[in-house]
């Protein structure tokens, strides 16, 4: 069975963001094994310098790569990224899953985005929209449309 992991900078403070999830997290039950793992945000200064902003992003990056499996697709979440709608996005996780990718992870960053070598790691970078979401809001969105690809990819009508 396929497994894909979601991998989030930061926590989901409010409950309704981890009911959502939650709900999505146990309607793919039937497609792949996910997870969804966090990793810590650095910590920066009120009005951090751009300098301070890179090495969080860079310390992160280090994390978040630690917990990719080798061997494994990545997708990144970026809004300089391409657009895909949900029948695009189910063609990509199926042909990853054909051309014998057992894992799929993707990523999203915190609100200062993703490191360069985070980006530069991953087969795919993926843009929600032109628009911008908190990141909490994101997470919920990509389980959503991860739902929609399997059922998509599976047939079932949850797209229609």
């Amino acid at each position: 069975m396929l497994r894909v992991t979601v991998l989030c900078v930061g926590k989901l403070k409010e409950a309704f963001w981890r009911d959502a999830c939650a709900e999505y997290e146990k309607r793919m039950g039937n497609f792949c094994r996910l997870s969804v793992i966090e990793i810590e945000e650095e910590r920066l200064p009120d009005n951090p310098s751009q300098a301070q902003i890179d090495q969080g992003l860079q310390n992160e990056g280090r994390r978040l790569l630690a917990k990719v499996p080798d061997g494994a697709a990545v997708i990144t979440l970026c809004i300089e990224g391409k657009m895909l709608t949900s029948p695009q996005l189910a063609k990509r996780i199926e042909e990853l899953a054909l051309r014998g990718h057992s894992d799929i992870v993707l990523i999203i960053g915190s609100s200062h985005g993703l490191a360069p070598a985070v980006k530069e790691a991953s087969s795919l970078r993926l843009s929600m929209s032109g628009m911008t979401f908190p990141h909490q809001l994101a997470r919920v969105m990509l389980l959503e449309q991860l739902y929609r690809a399997f059922q998509i990819n599976a047939g079932g009508k949850y797209h229609k």
